[in-house]
């Protein structure tokens, strides 16, 4: 009898895997205690038009987007960090969970955390909870995205010293000071990667009467971004339409006007890490002299970024290992560690 108990007991955990989720503007990725990261894909769901019936989600989906027909929508239900078509978010997340299960019929609902940005209003909190739990979890916990990205990132946060993380995501950037698991003061400004992307596809339409997509503007930004002078001056043939004639046209972009075309967006996110410093207690001042600031996010990946907010702010600035998969990382470490980590989840 104890055999057969043992065995049932076994079986539940097998189908009632738990949860960490990273809902980013850009991404959603998955981790499963025991097993690690088991899905890492961009935030990008197509459904048939006026249905929620998902004909893609992830890397297939982002390639339709710009190049659907009228009977088919492709969309990123994640605006800013927050979800912005409840019903979409709700299928792509119900769609990534049954590839996580095999869509096979779970026996028990999985424990689901979900990292959110910091900035986030009560509403929109709720909304996440609400998608998490139709698209299948049982028990939802929610965590602040600097806060998981300070504990992935394997920061001191259960120390009573301080730490700073400079999250850098697709939608939002987080600046946070840290300590005893908690955050002290932060800064949450809905800037990021696509703000970046736009902030390209503005100046090539202003400069060249070109107009790019997205995409586009996101490849400029991984291939020749920087917001710092670099030598050699980099190029890159880009296509758009024009806007005189409405035909096709290429021009060649230089690394230098890309860094003019990211100023204004670069200087939200030092401004808000002065802010931040602005605020943090003396004694936590201190302790960043010595420890410095961290950043995560795909964004910390921009060339230059660290060397500018070092420069600005006169402290050591680094890159964490993995910076894109802080959040959720930090999050599964927290699912594994409930009791440790309960005073770090939103009440």
């Amino acid at each position: 009898m104890v055999k057969m108990f043992g065995g049932a007991r076994k079986l539940f955990n097998f189908f009632s895997n738990d949860l960490a989720i990273d809902l980013g503007t850009a991404n959603i990725v998955v981790y499963v205690p025991n097993k690690g990261i088991v899905l890492n894909e961009p935030s990008v769901v197509a459904v048939k038009a006026n249905t929620n019936f998902v004909l893609a989600a992830g890397r297939q989906a982002k390639e339709m987007l710009g190049k659907t027909p009228d009977s088919i929508v492709a969309c990123r239900p994640i605006r800013d960090g927050v979800i912005a078509n409840f019903e979409l978010a709700e299928s792509m997340l119900r769609y990534f969970i049954g590839e996580v299960n095999g869509n096979r019929r779970t026996l028990a609902k999985p424990r689901m955390i979900v990292g959110v940005p910091s900035g986030i209003t009560q509403v929109e909190r709720r909304a996440i909870e609400d998608a998490a739990r139709q698209a299948g979890a049982g028990e939802v916990y929610i965590i602040t995205e600097p806060l998981a990205a300070a504990i992935g990132a394997g920061l001191p946060v259960h120390e009573p010293t301080g730490s700073m993380i400079v999250d850098i995501g697709g939608g939002t950037t987080e600046v946070a000071v840290i300590t005893l698991k908690n955050m002290v003061f932060c800064r949450s400004v809905r800037v990021g990667g696509d703000e970046m992307d736009q902030a390209i596809v503005s100046y090539v339409k202003r400069k060249y009467n070109l107009l790019i997509g997205e995409r586009t503007a996101e490849m400029i930004k991984i291939g020749i971004g920087t917001v710092m002078p670099v030598e050699p001056v980099e190029h890159m043939e880009v296509k758009g339409r024009d806007l005189m004639t409405g035909v096709p046209k290429i021009i060649r972009l230089t690394s230098i006007e890309v860094h003019e075309a990211l100023l204004e967006t670069v200087a939200a996110i030092v401004d808000g890490v002065r802010v931040a410093l602005e605020n943090t207690p003396p004694e936590l001042s201190s302790d960043l002299v010595d420890t410095g600031i961290v950043m995560a996010g795909g964004g910390s990946l921009l060339r230059g970024l660290d060397q500018l907010i070092s420069r600005e702010t006169g402290l050591p600035v680094k890159i964490a290992e993995n910076p894109l998969l802080c959040v959720v990382n930090g999050a599964g470490k927290v699912l594994e560690n409930l009791d440790f980590f309960k005073e770090a989840l939103v009440k």
